[in-house]
């Protein structure tokens, strides 16, 4: 089953977005306290653990966060998803609004290591239902139509 890994938020734009215990997805907004918040289809970042996997053997040392996204999962091949899907996480639903984007020619671990898995892998989503989202809820790919 998939499941969130961690949830993480930064609360000004340009610094490494830090793991917490818990986070509040709002409507038309996306995270509270999140920099990155507002009314625009990239609400929330969404990056797979196993994405991040990729990177480990350049970067063992890679904390939740590292790529600048709000929540990390596992079990689930978020980049597969089409645009439009709905996931359920824990009690709230999130509807993917973008595959990857483009690089920062800033991004540290780009400057690093010569790549990042963010522009191709990640996912970005709007909140559909609002709620509290944390590390070890289960996440669930809604059927057309599922509210």
């Amino acid at each position: 089953m998939a499941e969130v890994v961690s949830v993480n938020i930064s609360e000004k734009k340009g610094t490494v977005k830090r793991e917490v215990p818990e986070i509040q997805l709002k409507l038309r907004h996306g995270i509270l306290g999140d920099a990155h918040a507002g009314d625009w289809h990239r609400q929330i970042s969404l990056l797979a653990e196993e994405s991040v996997d990729k990177m480990r053997p350049l970067l063992p040392e890679l904390p939740p966060g590292a790529f600048a996204e709000n929540i990390n999962t596992r079990g689930l091949e978020l980049k597969a998803l089409p645009v439009g899907t709905r996931l359920r996480l824990g009690e709230t639903v999130v509807e993917v609004t973008q595959i990857g984007k483009e690089c920062h020619n800033d991004c540290a671990i780009k400057k690093r290591t010569g790549k990042c898995v963010m522009p191709t892998e990640g996912i970005f989503a709007v909140v559909v239902t609002e709620g509290t989202v944390r590390k070890g809820d289960p996440i669930e790919v809604l059927k057309e139509g599922e509210p």
